[in-house]
């Protein structure tokens, strides 16, 4: 069983930073499954925003592209989302993904709404 857990998520105001988290259980490699964060905004389809893996972390959508970071923390098997000057259009379900043994697995999900 893996387990995908995410936290962090909330109501900011916009040019705000939020950390997102994702704690992960159960038999994936850590250090060398691919892991990644999607998002799906309402009326819209799920969407990759970051990804990371042994070799590389990649950012995939250009318009958060210098304002979110991806990273892992191999000692606490949790993987990160540093995200800065919200907008209202990262307004979204923020959703924590791994890849291990050619299975994907997702997590339930944290809701960040960004508005005055």
């Amino acid at each position: 069983q893996v387990q995908l857990v995410e936290s962090g998520g909330g109501l900011v105001q916009p040019g705000s930073s939020l950390t997102l988290s994702c704690l992960t259980a159960g038999n994936i490699f850590f250090e060398r499954d691919t892991m990644g964060w999607y998002r799906q905004a309402p009326g819209k389809q799920r969407e990759l925003v970051a990804q990371i893996d042994t070799s590389a972390t990649t950012i995939n959508l250009d318009s958060v592209k210098g304002r979110f970071t991806i990273s892992k923390d191999n000692t606490k098997r949790t993987m990160h989302l540093q995200m800065n000057d919200l907008r209202p259009e990262d307004t979204a379900i923020y959703y924590c993904w791994a890849v291990s043994r050619f299975r994907e697995y997702w997590g339930r999900g944290t809701q960040v709404t960004v508005s005055s």
